[in-house]
């Protein structure tokens, strides 16, 4: 593995490591990052449609997907390089041969978004040998259908390709119950991938791997239900002062265990035409859509016996469009009437450069220094529906059925430099560390080309044309981390480490275009300061350590890792929904104290081709300073003290493998696993999800050496759909509407599958 840049074994890196291998992925069929979740306890993956379109959480800290604005605290890393855009995560992964996520802050070898961890994805490469594969797999519960196909081996003895392709075709993520277009919300996915290695000398190789995903759903809404709080009725949705009502049409029941939800389609008068596209193209009826593509180029070159250099290049190019009701309810004689329309566009282009010396000397000293730098550029336009004025009718002018389109476009460069060095003041006692030093500055514009007319006449809201001007935010940072390590035997390592993290502020993307942006206008440079302050979030740093074992007993055939951790966040990123008056607040919590213990095992048992392994985690995340995540609403809230989010107390996993050969031509394998995880908050409104288990089987029959097999999978078999996220739903009367949208899990999956290599 890589956690430092560098290649050790699990065993020997003093980090907090928890990985899902490439078999495990294969026999269960994991093809999205959220799949994993219950392989690796605490980390949380949510997906949505507005925003940056999915976020992650790890040990409790993470960053909300409702905001584009917000890097991610725990960084993704493909194939070497941090991939800044969250809709990766929205799509499948295909051929994958190791998934890895490194606990806790990582900013010395990862950079500026690494304050939670490092979720690190490390495609198949190239074979040594031709090698052609595929596989067809059914899906029954979602009507899925995959296929994918790969062929991999040497151009010559210096040239190596692999070149796979995965199509992904689920008909229904889940049926539909409103009144709508489409009951039939599902998604399909298109992977391709080509890896090139080439090794001209002994001393330099190079890689090369460019990656295009298509990924399209029904709707950008998934999977959601309703609670309807302590009035005990559905709350209607609550227009325009109340100048218009419309009927939540839903229920108010948890899913339980079956696929059917609710949410509604876009009303009439309020999708016919958009100010950035004209006519909708897809008739109002809600879609999904993402294209990336982004490359990843590494070499390394040998300059001498002892001294090495390193570059990873990557780029990325992202265009996304939703449209769904954000009202997620509202029925008016037996017609889907959703509000809260939004058309959202989000485009980004990424282009980052690092640069790695490394020593690697036969004595005492060995040192790595390094440079990054990242230039992204980001979209985020948006057609929204927030106060819905055209249920009035039409802007008299254009034509226009939305209230606004609003541009946020902003420019991030980043620049930091790092090293580190390690001193072995014996064969066994190792002392390590560095500094990564990062300066980050974003340039966001506030653009609002069209208001309708009947709001840009009320003077609450801007004209049309407007233009907040430059918008600036810049920080630096140092984040140190120092580990001391100890080998008391080949088996026996012990570690202790202080580290420190950093994610960078920046300018909120949400903020209505009301008059309170007039200031941008004014003549007076304290007010154009005031008001942009009012938008720009600091960065979020982290402190902390742990300390931990990693061991192996019984000839290795046993491997027990153990850390306990403990770590402060100080300016914890945050963002929470007012469902009144239809406002995401941006903030940053005082602090989250985030300790606990971390357990991995492995056991080959005596009995061949039978083993165990799992993992369990105990966390006890607080906010552990005065906190209010919504302090305009005129309710005095203090968080300090309480559970943070997506943080339970205890989670863990187990599974049992067992491979049998049935003569010699066959072989039957069976796997079995078990993840618990225990009660944690949803929200901030104090809403939970009760602690529950999930389970998973695979049973397989084919040739030992792979080059055919028949598989059944069957994942969560107990079918328990548990809470991703829960907030108010949009458009409440307020002091009266009190209905809570909860965002599930996917259920039960059992597919059938046939594979061939040859």
């Amino acid at each position: 593995m890589t956690a430092r840049k560098q290649v050790e074994t699990l065993q020997e890196v003093p980090v907090t490591v928890s990985t899902v291998g490439g078999a495990d992925i294969e026999r269960f069929n994991y093809d999205q990052v959220s799949d994993i979740t219950t392989r690796i306890p605490t980390l949380s993956v949510q997906t949505g449609g507005s925003g940056s379109g999915a976020s992650m959480s790890l040990r409790g800290v993470g960053s909300s997907y409702i905001s584009a604005a917000f890097d991610s605290a725990v960084a993704l890393d493909f194939d070497g390089m941090q991939v800044s855009s969250m809709r990766v995560l929205q799509s499948a992964f295909v051929d994958v041969r190791q998934i890895e996520v490194l606990k806790g802050p990582q900013s010395l070898y990862f950079g500026k978004s690494a304050s939670a961890g490092v979720l690190s994805i490390k495609s198949a490469d190239p074979t040594d040998e031709w090698e052609v594969g595929g596989k067809v797999a059914y899906e029954f519960e979602e009507r899925g259908v995959t296929t994918q196909a790969y062929l991999s081996g040497p151009l010559s003895d210096k040239v190596g390709i692999r070149l796979v392709a995965r199509y992904n075709n689920i008909h229904e993520v889940y049926l539909n119950s409103a009144p709508v277009a489409d009951p039939h919300r599902g998604e399909r996915n298109i992977n391709v991938r080509a890896t090139l290695d080439w090794e001209p000398t002994d001393d330099f190789d190079a890689s090369l791997k460019l990656n295009y995903i298509r990924h399209a759903n029904d709707g950008a809404i998934q999977r959601s239900a309703f609670d309807c709080g302590a009035n005990g009725v559905p709350d209607p949705v609550f227009l325009l002062s109340g100048a218009v009502v419309l009927p939540a049409g839903y229920g108010c029941d948890t899913p339980g265990g079956r696929k059917t939800f609710y949410l509604t389609d876009p009303a009439p008068p309020l999708s016919v035409q958009a100010p950035s596209e004209g006519p909708d193209q897809n008739g109002g009826v809600p879609y999904g859509r993402s294209t990336i593509f982004f490359g990843v180029l590494k070499w390394d070159w040998q300059l001498s016996e002892s001294l090495s250099l390193s570059s990873v290049t990557g780029y990325i190019d992202q265009s996304a469009q939703d449209l769904d009701a954000y009202s997620y309810g509202g029925v008016v004689g037996g017609v889907s009437y959703g509000a809260g329309t939004g058309l959202t566009d989000n485009q980004l282009r990424q282009f980052s450069q690092e640069l790695r010396l490394r020593s690697d000397f036969d004595h005492w000293f060995n040192f790595m220094v390094g440079a990054f730098y990242e230039d992204r550029h980001i979209e985020f336009n948006t057609s929204q529906n927030a106060v819905n004025i055209s249920f009035f009718g039409p802007d008299p002018v254009t034509g226009n059925t939305f209230d606004w389109f609003k541009q946020h476009p902003t420019d991030t460069r980043a620049i930091s430099v790092f090293g580190s060095a390690a001193i072995n003041f014996t064969d066994q006692l190792e002392l390590s560390g560095g500094v990564r030093w990062t300066h980050e500055k974003k340039v966001n514009h506030i653009v609002v080309p069209y208001v309708h007319a009947f709001l840009a006449g009320t003077g609450a809201f801007i004209q049309s044309g407007f233009d907040s001007g430059p918008i600036e935010f810049r920080d630096s940072n140092i984040s140190p981390e120092v580990t001391l390590s100890y080998k008391a035997t080949d088996d026996l390592n012990f570690y202790a480490s202080y580290k420190a993290g950093f994610k960078s502020g920046g300018i909120d993307n949400s903020a209505l275009p009301s008059s309170n942006l007039l200031g941008f206008a004014s003549s007076d440079p304290a007010v154009r300061e005031a008001t942009a302050d009012a938008l720009i979030y600091g960065s979020e740093t982290a402190r902390g350590g742990e300390v931990g074992v990693k061991s192996q007993w019984a000839d290795r055939t046993l491997t027990l890792n153990l850390s306990a951790f403990y770590y402060v966040f100080k300016n914890l990123q945050v963002q929470n929904f007012d469902a009144v008056a239809i406002q995401f607040l941006t903030t940053n919590a005082g602090e989250v104290t985030s300790k606990g213990l971390d357990l991995d095992w492995r056991w080959e048992t005596p009995v061949q081709g039978l083993s165990f392994y799992g993992s369990m985690t105990y966390l006890d995340t607080k906010y552990t300073a005065p906190f209010d995540p919504n302090p305009l609403d005129g309710i005095d809230a203090n968080l300090q003290g309480r559970q943070g989010l997506q943080a339970p107390h205890l989670a863990g996993n187990a599974t049992a493998d067992l491979r049998v050969p049935l003569g010699n031509a066959w072989e039957f394998g069976l796997t079995g696993s078990a993840q618990y995880s225990g009660s944690y908050f949803t929200s901030f409104d104090n809403f939970r999800q009760k602690s529950f288990w999930t389970f998973d089987l695979a049973a397989s029959i084919g040739d030992p050496d792979g080059s055919w097999q028949l598989a059944v999978i069957g994942t969560n078999l107990a079918n328990k759909r548990y809470l991703n996220s829960s907030g108010p739903r949009p458009f409440l009367q307020g002091g009266v509407g009190d209905d809570i949208i909860r965002t599930y899990s996917r259920g039960r999956q059992i597919s059938i599958e046939a594979s061939f290599r040859f």
